[in-house]
């Protein structure tokens, strides 16, 4: 008893299976004669309204890894906090680094991993902002070294039934309805949502004009929005975050609308989607 009174109060972490911080040596080396995969998240340090945590997006990204490792042999290593967020920095705790900065630390993670005899990478994108770093680090990897590497939401989409996607009738993105509701299942006791309001977005007059046909996704409206919106407030455009909302929330949907049964859902998809896409890989191999 006085032992157990003398530890960290603090300290509530259970060991997880396949996850790199936890893991020994010894495990490192076990693992290694059943697979050589790793997954790797790349979030970011950034606001997220008033009612989910600056580590959202790290966050749900390595605890969805974590899951996907309890179905199959995949070694969870994530190695960053923070991702290309230079569009949140007028609200204090957000950290935005440069693509050039988590392109070099993923690809000395990478060096590092092939020398222990990993092979094989999924990178789990779990921050928009990261999606055109996460594709310039794959195709780095696999023009420069001896591993091969993918992109996750490129490699888990054939797997996805279209049936179980809902198709939205509202833009919701950042800290909206969607991500507070995976939120709820992957890290619920972080989430405040009583301290969600309403978002009170205002757009640029063309962006707006373009709004309907982006909530039905039509390509070229998307593209085009996407291109726009949520950038630094140096480029001009007027959509840095502060400048479209100073809720923090880009979206039209008031949060407190998220529900456990819809991120429950989603999350579980994501699942048996990249579990669905890792045996197909590894049945290529046999």
């Amino acid at each position: 008893m006085m032992a157990e009174a003398q530890t960290n109060p603090l300290w509530k972490e259970d060991k997880i299976k396949n996850y790199l911080p936890h893991m020994t040596v010894p495990e490192v080396e076990t693992f290694l004669t059943k697979s050589d995969l790793v997954i790797i998240p790349i979030g970011a340090l950034e606001q997220h309204s008033t009612h989910l945590p600056i580590g959202t997006d790290f966050i749900n990204g390595v605890e969805l890894c974590k899951l996907i490792a309890q179905e199959r042999d995949v070694l969870v290593a994530p190695v960053l906090m923070a991702g290309q967020s230079p569009y949140h920095m007028a609200f204090p705790g957000t950290i935005s680094l440069s693509a050039e900065t988590i392109v070099k630390v993923h690809m000395e993670t990478v060096e590092s991993l092939i020398k222990n005899g990993f092979k094989r990478f999924i990178f789990m994108n779990s921050h928009g902002g990261n999606r055109a770093i996460t594709t310039f680090l794959v195709d780095q990897i696999n023009q420069k070294t001896a591993a091969v590497a993918v992109d996750y939401s490129v490699a888990i989409a054939p797997f996805l039934k279209p049936e179980e996607i809902e198709k939205p009738t509202s833009l919701d993105r950042h800290a909206g309805v969607g991500e507070t509701s995976d939120s709820l299942y992957l890290m619920p006791s972080l989430v405040e949502i009583d301290r969600a309001t309403e978002p009170g977005m205002k757009l640029p007059k063309h962006l707006e004009k373009m709004l309907p046909e982006v909530i039905k996704e039509e390509p070229t409206a998307k593209l085009l929005f996407l291109a726009e919106g949520l950038k630094a407030e140096e480029t001009g455009k007027k959509t840095s975050t502060l400048e479209m909302t100073e809720t923090g929330v880009w979206g039209e949907l008031n949060p407190k609308e998220a529900t456990l049964e819809r991120g429950t859902k989603n999350v579980k998809r994501m699942i048996d989607a990249c579990a669905a896409f890792i045996d197909k890989w590894n049945e290529y191999l046999q």
